[in-house]
């Protein structure tokens, strides 16, 4: 199929993304690692010995900086429907983490131990109607919350990507409900022309 103008265009600024650069230069397996990096720098997210889920983890850029940070203190279990090549220090369930079969993989390896952190770097495929690649978008944010809201410890911190629009004030209402502190962030690898944001909720709260 011949590329468009508007795919070729694309390929065009992807391939001179300073963030793409970089990320091919450090290993990185996707340029959200530096989104990530900035939020944890901004918000002390990932902190040694701590148990985090990384939902949609697929390529893995984000399992990748919580694994450098994390060093051999901690462990990191990523879902996703998509199969992740294998990372170092990075458990993977393949599978639909709504399914009570996947919770049951997921309670087995924790074996007792708390989620400290829920992310959630997800987003649809972009079908290119606005409203709904945003009521696409809100779902998944609002699968994060739910599985956020029912297996994070008390005082745990949650990030997920989030798009600004329709059901953007519902969904920051609906997380104050279960943390201390939410913000909203937009880190500096994430592109100006996107409505692209990360929701952050800090000290979950006990129910």
């Amino acid at each position: 199929m011949k590329a468009t103008k508007t795919s070729k265009q694309w390929m065009q600024e992807h391939v001179n993304d300073p963030y793409v650069q970089r990320a091919q230069k450090e290993g990185y397996r996707s340029r959200a690692a530096y989104k990530l990096m900035e939020l944890d720098e901004r918000d002390n997210l990932i902190k040694p010995g701590m148990v985090v889920v990384d939902l949609g983890a697929t390529p893995g850029g984000w399992c990748q900086v919580v694994a450098k940070k994390m060093g051999m203190h901690g462990r990191i279990i990523a879902l996703d429907l998509l199969p992740l090549h294998p990372l170092p220090r990075v458990e993977f369930i393949q599978g639909d983490f709504r399914e009570d079969s996947v919770l049951a993989q997921l309670e087995k390896m924790l074996d007792g131990r708390q989620i400290g952190l829920v992310m959630s770097d997800m987003a649809p495929n972009i079908s290119g109607v606005g409203s709904a690649d945003q009521a696409r978008s809100m779902y998944l944010a609002e699968l994060a919350l739910d599985f956020a809201a029912k297996h994070l410890a008390p005082g745990g911190s949650f990030v997920v990507k989030i798009f600004q629009g329709v059901g953007f004030e519902d969904y920051l209402k609906l997380a104050r409900g279960h943390f201390e502190k939410v913000v909203t962030r937009k880190p500096k690898a994430s592109r100006d022309r996107s409505s692209e944001q990360y929701l952050v909720g800090l000290g979950k709260l006990e129910k």
